[in-house]
């Protein structure tokens, strides 16, 4: 891996800057405290390339490896992570579309979800399947006109805001090869969606579950061969995971930032905060495992795009640290921040919130650690 970027990633890493700061800065206060989910803001992302980013280019997509991708994902999540946090969703779940869907779902819906027109949902989590994924109950019974779908999903992120619902659910036996992956409209008849969870951040983005009563899928819907939806979607929680591990980075290098420039302008006891030694030692070492913990994402994200064996446990390792420090250096810029970082007229009680879900989400930190783990022990895997 070569550390210094080129100039490609670097302008890509300047466009979402700009964005960002166009887009997502102005508002993003807004939206949290309203509970907005943003489509003009998704629908300019789209415009810039961002809703497709590793989509395929027979989609549209941009085809970017996810190291790029990575990139992109940061420069967002600095200013509102909780808006970046959904659009990396989006963005998996359109891969997946460019990656196993067939043509007919290819050709309606490719180019929408690449451009931004349309936006997707991931439904994977069950009320009693969460970390558990393998567990899940919901069905699609095979019938001469395709499938029905019939279950229950829970934490849909854009639910009832969203167009195309990437669904996994069984078509078979119990267990992870049971299970197939759909692309279903989201307007479908027999889909209802409950109430708008009440969350402690990630307020643009909508949360809710969603529930399928002999929901009418077309067998030209099935994502990939039957069988193949948990494989589908353990390579989408690779990156996802890399995704999340991203945004936590990102709001970290946002909190960092925030607490320098807070450092250089309060004064306490006639002095700047920036001259106290045990602030410049707090600041150095928020700044220290911050770039570690970039470094370890963007390690795991080139795995992940060179086919690494080892891959699986490189996110996951990755999501681990990277979400853990994240909230810790978002914490202690709040700190740093005294009384008014626990206002809303300062980012930093919002980075909190928004980063608190990143050490649940994508698999537990505690499952992260289970995965590193089994692949230790099980395989005997060298990683080094």
């Amino acid at each position: 891996m070569d550390l210094q970027l080129t100039e490609e990633q670097l302008a890509f890493a300047q466009a979402a800057r700009d964005y960002a700061q166009g887009e997502l800065a102005p508002n993003a206060a807004h939206w949290d405290q309203e509970g907005i989910f943003p489509r003009q803001a998704f629908a300019r992302a789209g415009e810039l390339g961002f809703c497709g980013m590793y989509a395929s280019q027979d989609i549209a997509g941009l085809g970017l490896p996810r190291l790029d991708a990575s990139l992109v994902f940061e420069e967002m999540a600095a200013v509102d992570p909780s808006t970046t946090a959904f659009l990396t969703i989006h963005n998996m779940a359109t891969w997946m579309v460019g990656q196993w869907g067939g043509a007919e779902v290819k050709s309606f819906w490719g180019e929408k979800l690449t451009g931004g027109e349309k936006l997707a949902s991931y439904c994977l989590t069950e009320p009693g399947a969460g970390s558990d994924a393998g567990a899940l109950t919901t069905r699609a019974e095979r019938d001469a006109q395709g499938y029905l779908i019939s279950g229950a999903k829970a934490f849909i992120s854009g639910a009832g805001d969203t167009d195309l619902l990437v669904v996994m659910a069984r078509t078979g036996g119990p267990g992870p090869g049971g299970i197939s992956a759909f692309a279903v409209p989201a307007d479908s008849a027999g889909i209802s969606y409950g109430r708008k969870e009440n969350k402690m951040g990630w307020n643009s983005q909508s949360t809710r579950p969603v529930t399928f009563e002999r929901v009418r899928v077309p067998a030209a819907n099935l994502l990939g061969q039957e069988g193949e939806g948990f494989r589908i979607a353990m390579k989408g929680l690779d990156g996802g995971r890399i995704n999340i591990a991203t945004c936590s980075v990102g709001a970290a290098q946002g909190a960092l930032d925030a607490a320098r420039r807070y450092m250089d302008e309060r004064s306490q006891f006639g002095h700047k905060l920036a001259e106290f030694q045990a602030l410049q030692f707090k600041l150095a070492d928020m700044a220290t495992n911050l770039v570690a913990a970039r470094q370890m994402v963007r390690l795991a994200a080139c795995k992940l795009d060179t086919g690494d064996t080892q891959a699986t446990a490189y996110c996951a390792m990755a999501k681990r640290f990277a979400t853990d420090i994240g909230f810790q250096v978002c914490l202690d810029a709040q700190q740093i921040h005294g009384g008014y970082g626990y206002l809303k007229d300062y980012p930093l009680e919002r980075l909190v919130r928004d980063t608190r879900v990143h050490q649940i989400l994508e698999g537990t930190n505690e499952i992260m650690r289970v995965i590193v783990a089994r692949q230790l022990l099980e395989k005997g895997a060298d990683i080094r």
